[in-house]
């Protein structure tokens, strides 16, 4: 009984000591596979994707945006003991912090980035899909941000629409730029805003910023209002999107494609699963993501066949794709839709290579 006691202590002490270091956190971020959305399904009930105001079609099957969980964050990190049961799951990713956030940025900045770039995505989708289906694109400019302590703020609010400039209609943002900056510091320009649907005048003088102070031009600053903007994109007719609580660009192609399969005959997905992944500019041109293995995984356990990655993304796709999935990289929208009708037709599809 005597040796007894003290061997049971010693396994006391070991037990909690190991459970205090899994429970340490570290600078790194957990990458799982997230939720799956058919983009011409339902979610929580209602369309993903509603069109109103333009003849649409039935489809079968699905055309799913993946997703990625994160866990840790600009501010957090994860336990030791999530560390280390991720780095022994392949279906999960490990990363520092330093490699997916800037230096100081803090948790609301993160999800403020996000939720722009979610928002941008849907605009860039409803162009690319506009222009793959040659209809027209209406393009505006729209405040994605408001600078703190500039002039703006607490006056413009960010996805206000800017429809002139002192008078001058504007539709692009370097139009915006090249209007402030051809003044002196300190002019005042009148800004008429659309928001909610009401015009607005508000009028704002601008500030100097000192952008480089070691060039001539810059000695006196550069005349800013304190607003980014960016161009917004819309169809003729109304094209909502109805999915919150979902950050970042990497939706847009599948969102793209969602739109297509409903406004042209005849089911794209012809009743089968198919997912993928890819940011999209207004030119329909897909870009890379994060997280394409999770990606992947999550598309499979979900029933996929097929999956859409973006060509940048081959390194990281080979050696990592589940079995019975097949994987086809797109660097455009138009390269997308061929991939999924020759899967359909039975032909053959490109392969990622890790050259």
């Amino acid at each position: 009984m005597r040796r007894w006691i003290p061997r049971m202590t010693l396994t006391t002490v070991v037990v909690v000591l190991s459970s205090l270091v899994c429970l340490i956190q570290v600078p790194y971020v957990l990458l799982t596979p997230g939720p799956i959305f058919n983009t011409v399904g339902m979610v929580e009930g209602h369309d993903l994707i509603t069109i109103s105001g333009a003849e649409t079609y039935a489809t079968t099957g699905s055309l799913n945006m993946t997703t990625v969980s994160e866990y840790g964050g600009p501010e957090t990190g994860i336990s030791v003991g999530q560390a280390l049961w991720a780095w022994i799951h392949t279906s999960e990713r490990v990363m520092p912090r330093e490699a997916l956030y800037p230096e100081n940025m803090t948790a609301a900045q993160s999800n403020q980035h996000n939720a722009e770039a979610f928002s941008s995505s849907q605009s860039f989708a409803i162009s690319a899909a506009m222009k793959f289906l040659k209809l027209p694109v209406v393009e505006t400019v729209v405040i994605s941000a408001i600078e703190s302590g500039g002039p703006a703020e607490g006056t413009l609010h960010a996805a206000d629409v800017i429809v002139a400039v002192d008078g001058k209609t504007v539709s692009t943002p370097t139009e915006v730029v090249t209007l402030i900056r051809a003044q002196p510091v300190g002019t005042s320009f009148v800004f008429t805003i659309l928001r909610d649907g009401v015009k607005h005048d508000y009028t704002l003088a601008t500030k100097a910023r000192i952008d480089d102070p070691t060039t001539p031009e810059n000695e006196a600053g550069i005349p800013f209002v304190g607003v980014g903007v960016d161009s917004s994109y819309a169809a003729t007719f109304p094209i909502t999107f109805g999915l919150d609580n979902v950050g970042g660009p990497s939706a847009g192609t599948m969102f793209a494609l969602g739109i297509i399969d409903k406004l042209t005959p005849g089911p794209l997905a012809q009743s089968k699963t198919i997912a993928g992944t890819g940011t999209i500019d207004a030119n329909g041109n897909v870009g890379p993501i994060g997280g394409i293995a999770q990606k992947m995984v999550g598309a499979r356990s979900h029933g996929a066949v097929l999956f859409l990655a973006p060509a940048e993304n081959c390194k990281e796709v080979v050696g990592h794709i589940p079995q019975g999935l097949t994987v086809t990289p797109m660097s455009t929208l138009a390269q997308a839709v061929t991939a999924i009708n020759d899967f359909n037709a039975g032909k053959p599809l490109p392969q990622c290579s890790a050259k």
